[in-house]
């Protein structure tokens, strides 16, 4: 898999727990403490993050990190 599609993959998947879970990009900024720029950057796949950040996202969202590299669902 090309770099591109899996960022794009990881941003739809993490978007689609976002809305899952009832969030707005402001909301979860302020929980995880990062701009809602670097939000819609991610959820876009336009930005690679750390896995310090994947870990941020997977708490505030109440899920397992894992979860957020599955794109067999």
């Amino acid at each position: 898999m090309l770099d591109e599609d899996f960022l794009k993959k990881f941003g739809l998947k993490f978007k689609m727990y976002r809305i899952k879970k009832g969030l707005t990009q402001a909301e979860l900024e302020e929980m995880v403490n990062i701009s809602e720029h670097r939000l819609s950057e991610i959820e876009r796949g336009k930005c690679n993050i750390t896995l310090k950040t994947v870990n941020k996202i997977a708490t505030a969202l109440e899920i397992n990190a894992v979860k957020l590299f599955n794109f067999q669902d």
